[in-house]
């Protein structure tokens, strides 16, 4: 059973930064593409990044580009996600994923709140 757990979130203000984590079991995860995304209050769920198994390709959606990193320890069957120049629209739950962004599995998320 694929199992994703999400942790790290927590409140910052704006232009601080936190580490997210994603602690996964259940699947081959050094030969699996993984993902983050994130939903705000009131809206849908946005893709945010991705990134291949060998951890030497990256993705990341325009709103979070040049602020955001996805690096993966494959030793430790562990994502991140690391957080840069927050702004207050980045407030949203952030979930890891496989597969399909809406149908994929994912973990329950950790709640990442930007505000002064």
């Amino acid at each position: 059973e694929v199992q994703l757990v999400e942790s790290g979130g927590g409140l910052v203000q704006p232009g601080g930064s936190l580490r997210l984590s994603c602690a996964a079991s259940g699947f081959s995860f050094s030969i699996t593409w993984l993902k983050w995304s994130r939903q705000a209050p009131g809206k849908g769920l946005e893709w945010v990044s991705s990134i291949n198994s060998d951890g030497d390709s990256t993705y990341y959606a325009d709103s979070v580009k040049g602020r955001f990193t996805i690096p993966r320890d494959n030793a430790k069957n562990t994502l991140y996600l690391q957080l840069d120049s927050l702004k207050t629209e980045d407030t949203a739950m952030y979930y890891c994923y496989l597969g399909d962004l809406y149908t994929g599995p994912r973990g329950q998320g950790t709640q990442v709140t930007v505000s002064s």
